[in-house]
């Protein structure tokens, strides 16, 4: 499985409306996390490799799952997952979307959604994709305080993969959290 692959080719398909959503009595369109999530289900559906053993599946309510309780895995719908359906050891990938204007406290939600799936859940990889052009260094400089700040252990970044997509007709990338 190259989820790396196919989340850079379904990225790269994502049209302008899907990234942007044009709103009536408004001159700019604005971001709606969304809007951009099921387009991107939809391309990865698209290009998803025939008898491939993991699916896709989009905000996979967690809440009463009998083997997930607690560690912060209680009442989460991650955006997408890769994973075979009704097999713990089948867990691939998490991911979580947001825009590039996304709010402090929610990339706090999804940074210790995403570790708890890695930690407690058997997920092999956690991915937050960002979409949009902005400050790109202001959103790594937030998930390294974030972390920095977690005296609760909820956040590791080590477990997450961060990538950024920020315009249309191009693939979103790994952005590297160190080096920032």
């Amino acid at each position: 499985m190259n989820i790396e692959q196919l989340l850079s080719d379904a990225t790269s398909a994502i049209g302008e409306n899907y990234f942007q959503l044009p709103i009536d009595g408004r001159e700019d369109p604005i971001y709606r996390e969304r809007v951009y999530c099921y387009e991107l289900y939809h391309q990865l559906r698209l290009i998803w490799p025939a008898n491939e053993e993991y699916e896709l599946s989009g905000e996979i309510d967690k809440s009463g799952h009998p083997l997930i309780r607690g560690n912060d895995l209680d009442n989460v719908k991650p955006d997408l997952l890769v994973h075979v359906p009704g097999d713990m050891d089948g867990n691939h990938t998490i991911i979580e979307v947001k825009p590039i204007t996304a709010a402090i406290n929610g990339i706090a939600k999804d940074l210790s959604t995403l570790t708890a799936f890695r930690r407690h859940a058997n997920y092999q990889k956690g991915i937050y994709l960002f979409y949009g052009y902005g400050n790109l260094n202001r959103i790594i400089e937030q998930i390294q305080e974030l972390q920095f700040r977690d005296r609760e252990d909820k956040i590791d970044i080590n477990l997450i993969e961060v990538w950024v997509h920020e315009r249309v007709g191009e693939p979103a990338v790994r952005v590297n959290l160190q080096g920032a």
